[in-house]
């Protein structure tokens, strides 16, 4: 079954947002829902091979899975915010505002599971609220139990958002978001209502969505087809197997008795003879299928390439990884690079949007307009070469700055903290030393070495 990719929800902005306007909106929800939860279980490795008819009690049924979906996610994320995504402020009373503000909500995990979410579903959302102490608050949601309208204009702002969920009694419980007002609902049998209504303290809806791309497909959407291939081809593959373990024995030209089987199985010797001609009808063989193992080993290894190409994530796993350095590790993992770029445009977006709720609030930072100025550093989690970087440095301190030659060592999280860790030491890294002459650095140059 194929699932295509949801569309933006729309709605006018000069509508009132009413009882049937959720409703309606909601059932379209319930549609994707199937997907989203398809998609899930591919990652969880519950995969389509399960639902293939059931095979004779006598044949072997075998249902692997080689969770592909599982890896290509971890992967891809771990190389894109592994290392977490560092802000910074030109203002150090605002960036000690925003350190306070990710630390008090954990972050660094809570943007490593929007990101994973983003890479299985296509989209993730973030809710903030403020709690009993004033503080800003957020939390992700999956898209399973949440979406959001965006008005129909060119812009597509959002517009309104729901959170639902159905307790142990079928009876539906959530929230509607808009740019005004929280409204509490609640309903059973698909009749929902409204009820208490609380003010909205930001100046936009306080939801953001993360998403992929435009298109919120998952990151492993395109490969779905070729997974499921993969796991009917190997399941077959470990079918055989059971089958040449249990082949069938076969006795041609003569006849067997229960007894003499016995003896067969307990003493492993078969010894049928005739006379004349019927000694050469004679024949025990063990059945055999047509041995097709190379074909299908070259179907797997060409299901597995296509999987990560199209995917466009690297398989690390692979042992040409281990023996790859430098100019020839990039050009391996460029397709994935270009893949975490324009995920880092979006990703990027919606962080900008997140800290512009948080400045919004007088009672966050005292400039509303701060997030403006916040600069975001992502940093790819792949394989240094510490001694090619240094290698490089020294090269450029000749041709640029000091400062610019520095930032190529990946070591050196801060440069201008390092060139002023330098400066107090009263010394220089040795390799940007290398042109000064020792007379220069106060030492006399020995006789030895004078012409």
């Amino acid at each position: 079954m194929k699932y295509k990719p949801p569309k933006l929800m729309t709605f006018s902005k000069d509508e009132p947002i009413t009882v049937e306007v959720v409703n309606k909106f909601m059932e379209k929800h319930k549609l994707e829902v199937a997907r989203y939860e398809y998609l899930k279980n591919m990652y969880r490795g519950i995969m389509s091979i399960d639902d293939e008819p059931t095979k004779d009690p006598w044949k072997p049924d075998n249902r692997l899975t080689v969770n592909f979906t599982k890896y290509i996610v971890d992967t891809f994320t771990g190389y894109f915010n592994g290392i977490p995504v560092k802000k910074s402020h030109s203002d150090k009373e605002i960036l000690s505002k925003l350190q306070e503000f990710d630390n008090l909500n954990d972050m660094e995990d809570e943007e490593s599971e929007l990101a994973k979410m983003a890479c299985i579903y296509g989209r993730a959302f973030e809710l903030l609220y403020q709690d009993e102490e004033t503080q800003t608050n957020v939390v992700y949601n999956s898209p399973e139990n949440m979406f959001m309208v965006y008005d129909d204009t060119v812009k597509q702002e959002p517009l309104f958002a729901v959170r639902y969920g159905v307790d142990e009694d079928k009876k539906l419980h959530g929230e509607v978001y808009t740019l005004l007002e929280t409204i509490k609902i609640s309903g059973e049998n698909d009749e929902i209502s409204f009820g208490e209504k609380t003010y909205n303290p930001y100046p936009d809806l306080p939801v953001v969505e993360f998403y992929f791309n435009e298109e919120r497909m998952s990151i492993f959407e395109s490969v779905i087809s070729l997974v499921n291939a993969f796991n009917k081809a190997i399941s077959e593959k470990a079918n055989d197997v059971d089958y040449f373990s249990d082949q069938y024995l076969a006795f041609l030209g003569a006849a067997v008795e229960e007894e003499d089987l016995k003896n067969i199985r307990s003493n492993r010797v078969i010894n049928y003879y005739g006379e004349g001609s019927e000694a050469k009808n004679v024949d025990v063989k063990f059945l055999e299928k047509p041995d097709s193992d190379s074909q299908t080993e070259n179907l797997l290894d060409r299901l597995t390439k296509l999987i990560f190409q199209t995917t466009m994530v690297a398989n690390i796993s692979d042992e040409s990884f281990g023996s790859s350095s430098g100019v020839s590790l990039a050009y391996k993992l460029q397709a994935m690079s270009n893949l975490a770029l324009s995920f880092q445009r979006k990703f990027q977006s919606s962080l900008n949007s997140r800290y512009k709720l948080f400045c919004e609030l007088s009672t966050n930072v005292s400039n509303r307009d701060a997030w403006k100025d916040i600069e975001y550093t992502f940093t790819r989690n792949e394989p240094k070469d510490i001694k090619e970087q240094a290698e490089t440095a020294n090269i450029l301190k000749g041709i640029t700055s000091e400062e610019t030659a520095l930032s190529v060592i990946s070591v050196i999280p801060d440069v201008q903290a390092e060139m002023k860790k330098i400066k107090k030491e009263g010394s220089s890294i040795p390799m940007f030393d290398q042109d000064k002459q020792p007379s220069e650095k106060g030492t006399e140059v020995p006789e030895s070495n004078k012409e």
